[in-house]
């Protein structure tokens, strides 16, 4: 997939390795480390931690991604988080803390519960924490506006299930 990725790509492609985030006694830094160097070897562009249960906790963040900044510094990290135990917001922000390059947010109408935190609230709390953010507010807004009427929508004929969108712990 990546020789096809980088071969019929675009001149914009981006080709993402991608490390699936668990908890087990094999998996530990050291291990998401030699993973990470393999990815880096084998030409990926970026490398996304990938935690799709939403149960990497703050520390277990901070040192995976000092770890692996560690040994692919030049390579942007990317954090793929879920609202599902409540932990992301804080995940995400010890993440920032610890050099993470991109992390992955939602529009609030669909935020929280089993998808990503916030992109509005991640903003503004980052912004107050001395971090520059480039997002377009006003641009966040009309786009989260807009949304919340298809969310309402999706809720009223059953498409979205209103307990996907809190906490469960």
């Amino acid at each position: 997939a990546l020789e096809a990725t980088k071969k019929y790509g675009g001149k914009n492609t981006i080709a993402s390795g991608c490390i699936s985030y668990t908890q087990s006694p094999v998996h530990t830094v050291e291990k998401y480390v030699e993973m990470c160097k393999e990815l880096k070897n084998m030409g990926f562009d970026t490398i996304c931690l990938k935690d799709m249960a939403g149960t990497m906790s703050p520390y277990e963040a901070e040192h995976l991604i000092k770890g692996i900044k560690d040994a692919v510094g030049d390579v942007p990290l990317i954090l793929h988080t879920h609202c599902t135990t409540g932990m992301a917001y804080m995940t995400v922000t010890k993440a920032i803390e610890s050099g993470i390059d991109v992390i992955d947010c939602a529009t609030s109408c669909f935020s929280n519960g089993t998808s990503q935190p916030a992109t509005e609230t991640l903003a503004y709390a980052l912004r107050q924490l001395g971090y520059e953010v480039d997002l377009d507010d006003k641009c966040t807004k009309k786009m989260a506006d807009y949304f919340k009427t298809v969310r309402d929508d999706y809720i009223k004929d059953g498409t979205l299930m209103p307990k996907s969108m809190a906490t469960d712990t």
